[in-house]
């Protein structure tokens, strides 16, 4: 229970960063820190205790035994990825913005495009 609630506060954290803060910069690893929060949810949620790896070996006895879902997993590795992507296109256009105006300051930016 204790990891759920580290994970949620992450999450906090994250949102906290994207709402608050005036830096681009600060904004988009608020962003990252959301997306890892979720991920590490994820991964939480399909933890199961004593669970093997869901292959069956030549030789084993195919019983009946707890296994660990893959999908979850598969999930946050496709997550991973497209968070990726989405984090390099938000460097680009702070990158970009920065060129045009000179600053990282959310409000400048506002001020200047008045």
């Amino acid at each position: 229970m204790n990891l759920y609630i580290l994970c949620f506060a992450l999450f906090l954290v994250g949102l906290y960063g994207m709402l608050v803060k005036r830096n681009i910069v600060k904004v988009i690893l608020g962003f990252g820190i959301m997306g890892y929060a979720t991920n590490l949810f994820l991964i939480l949620i399909a933890y199961r205790e004593g669970a093997r790896f869901p292959i069956f070996l030549p030789g084993e006895e195919h019983e009946l035994i707890l296994m660990v879902d893959p999908l979850p997993q598969a999930l946050v590795l496709t997550s991973i990825v497209i968070e990726l992507g989405v984090t390099a296109l938000l460097i680009t256009l702070a990158i970009n913005i920065h060129r045009k105006y000179g600053t990282f300051d959310l409000r400048k930016i506002r001020r200047l495009r008045e």
